[in-house]
């Protein structure tokens, strides 16, 4: 807030206010009785409650007086005694748990407004109000109706009809029987009966008008309508799991620590006024239905109800979800303004991007969201705009959200040892024909970087390990120049039905890959193609082991009945002819690095161990019968780069 601005004088003025409520009433309890100065105390009787706007009003009859020997339910009211409009804040309301036929005393400062074409005068700034208890069957009879749950009428004023922007006939009525919610959470048995959305009341197109004029208890009776922009899935270890059947979501069950680790489906919804939301929905016990919902969902309209607030979030709380809605924004279609006329022109012009977020769930027990799958793609949707991965090394700005259709060439688990490998990151390292079909400037390969927090499903991992393949990446961020798969990135094997890719080179590979070779300007965690010649090797720190001939496992045992022989876990047999495997580090020269050390890694199954081998076989184990041979092109992955001492230290690779 600026310094002296308005809106930091209305923030001080606003907790003033609260401190000066919460010391009155503490010096109502405190004191245990109602103040005894009278002076303009405005004595009423409720006779009707209703909420309105997040305001509960209460009809009431003005008293002369309130008898200390009285209960209310005896106070003598003259028929001729005002009929009063009284406004109480939710705090307030929650307060004094007023029901009808109460007698509050309202201390001042308050205000009566006296409207035009009115005759009941409202009594607003009622903040130091107290509930009058007369008699100790008063106070029973308040520990009676404590343990009940009141029905407090709403009634619900859409912006549409607040500022008369549609026909009369459109207008939303709310019928008191039909809206009557409990001013406090309920239990719900989740075996009871369901009621279906279509038998609820009208549909809105207004998040904010449903938070606003429903609260954060819950959308009991009514529905907004909203286009769902995209479906991801985030990680989640605690809560309740929920099933769905269809397009429809049903009851919850309890989430056990004994469950598997599972995600929970998510939507980001978007209304007809351009308003984003996060809908958080059932925990899926596998990812492989992500697709699907993807395919099916996506772009649809769809609505909601039962829906509750779980927190609202700022963009500098959540700057991942943000990042997701600046990509959606602007909207692409005219969207409504609430206030103004519906003019194209002013719904498309100007408009700024959101600055908070509502994220939702749902509550047990009730069907909570409906897709309209047979509906055609809403014109508010917007598609992933698919680019090249040249395109966008070339973005200029910074947490960027971006899709981009690759192949996966070479993937690497980060080898943090103290970390679950379920929470390490990955490295992927991929290409497209933009990098490929590239002379100069750009590198041929780029690496991106997949968090903990991305959800992959288990089809894209067990893909990704059977060998190479092209991945779309949708909603990755881009940023500080680096690819990252964050919160809300999905990786696809298929390209979504609906994508746009303007001017981008979509083009599959036809040649074989090419890879940087190694120069001044490789970095570390990086992969890259080495040629030189060999210079020494490294004989400290070679060894070999035995493998499994069978099954190639690496870790055998001795042989519990006889210590002479192996035995491997995974066939459940004896090892009678291991495989020995066998690691080396070569030292090379080479021309784009004559001034470092280059070290090189090698294991059994790549090229250069095996020509080495077979030179050190041929000698008979002679190292200086491999020095001054020439080798590459080497596919390699680089560990470290270092100037102090200037050493590459590098590790061959195989490509997917």
């Amino acid at each position: 807030l600026y310094r002296g601005g308005l809106a930091e004088r209305l923030c001080r003025l606003q907790n003033r206010e609260r401190s000066a409520i919460s010391f009155w009433r503490h010096q109502c309890i405190s004191d245990d009785k109602i103040p005894s100065d009278k002076s303009g105390v405005l004595i009423v009787k409720i006779l009707e409650i209703f909420e309105e706007c997040t305001i509960q009003v209460a009809i009431c009859q003005q008293l002369e007086q309130s008898p200390a020997t009285l209960s209310p339910e005896d106070a003598l009211i003259n028929a001729e005694e005002p009929i009063l409009k009284v406004l109480f804040t939710r705090e307030t309301a929650a307060h004094l748990k007023s029901r009808p036929q109460d007698v509050i005393h309202i201390y001042p400062p308050w205000q009566k407004l006296l409207l035009q074409n009115a005759d009941v005068p409202v009594i607003m700034n009622t903040y130091f109000s107290q509930k009058v208890l007369l008699s100790e069957h008063s106070e029973a009879r308040e520990k009676t109706y404590g343990l009940t749950k009141m029905l407090i009428r709403k009634n619900i004023i859409s912006l549409a009809q607040t500022f008369r922007l549609d026909d009369l006939d459109d207008k939303l009525q709310r019928e008191s029987s039909d809206n009557q919610v409990p001013c406090a959470p309920q239990t719900h048995n989740n075996g009871g009966s369901k009621q279906h959305p279509s038998a609820l009341s009208a549909v809105n197109d207004s998040l904010l008008e449903m938070v606003e004029s429903q609260g954060a208890v819950g959308w009991r009776e009514v529905q907004v309508r909203v286009v769902i922009q995209r479906v991801y899935c985030l990680p989640a270890r605690e809560g309740h799991r929920s099933h769905t059947q269809g397009n429809k979501l049903l009851c919850a069950t309890p989430v056990t620590n004994s469950d598997p680790p599972n995600v929970r489906l998510c939507l980001l919804v978007q209304d007809a006024y351009g308003m984003f939301s996060e809908v958080q929905l059932q925990f899926l016990s596998s990812t492989d239905d992500i697709e699907q919902y993807c395919r099916r969902w996506e772009g649809k309209s769809c609505c909601l109800a039962g829906m509750k607030i779980l927190q609202r979030t700022t963009r500098g709380r959540a700057l991942g979800l943000f990042s997701l809605i600046d990509s959606l924004w602007p909207p692409v279609v005219p969207v409504k303004v609430p206030g103004q006329s519906q003019d194209c022109e002013m719904m498309t012009t100007n408009l700024p991007p959101p600055s908070f977020c509502y994220i939702l769930t749902v509550q047990s027990g009730e069907i909570h969201v409906e897709v309209d799958e047979e509906e055609q793609i809403s014109n508010l949707y917007q598609p992933p705009a698919v680019r090249g991965l040249k395109e966008i090394l070339q973005i200029d700005g910074c947490n960027e959200r971006c899709s981009f259709w690759a192949q996966v060439l070479y993937r690497r688990l980060q080898s943090k040892h103290s970390v679950p490998v379920d929470q390490r990151e990955m490295l992927l390292f991929v290409t497209d024909s933009t990098l490929q079909n590239e002379v100069h400037g750009v590198p041929k390969v780029v690496a991106v970087s997949v968090t903990a927090s991305c959800v992959l499903s288990m089809e894209i991992i067990e893909a990704l390990s059977a060998g190479s393949r092209l991945v779309f990446f949708k909603d990755a961020l881009w940023g500080n120049g680096r690819i990252i798969c964050v919160e809300r990135t999905v990786l696809l094997l298929q390209k979504p039905l609906l994508c746009s890719a303007a001017g981008a080179d979509l083009s599959e590979l036809t040649g074989p890959v090419r890879l940087d070779e190694l120069d001044s300007t490789t970095l570390a965690n990086s992969v890259c193609a080495l040629r030189g010649t060999v210079v020494g090797v490294n004989e400290s720190t070679a060894f070999f082991w035995p493998t499994c001939n069978r099954c190639g496992n690496g870790k055998l045992e001795l042989c519990p009945q006889d210590r002479e022989l192996l035995y491997c876990n995974q066939c459940s047999e004896v090892v009678t002819t291991p495989v020995l495997k066998m690691q080396l580090e070569v030292f090379l020269s080479c021309p784009s690095r004559s001034q470092s050390t280059v070290k090189v890694k090698v294991w059994h199954e790549m090229a250069l161990f095996v020509l080495l081998t077979m030179l050190l076989f041929l000698q008979t184990y002679e190292v200086q019968s491999v020095l001054g041979k020439e080798v590459g092109l080497l596919n390699c992955y680089v560990h470290s780069v270092t100037s102090h001492p200037n050493c590459v230290v590098l590790e061959e690779i195989v490509l997917l």
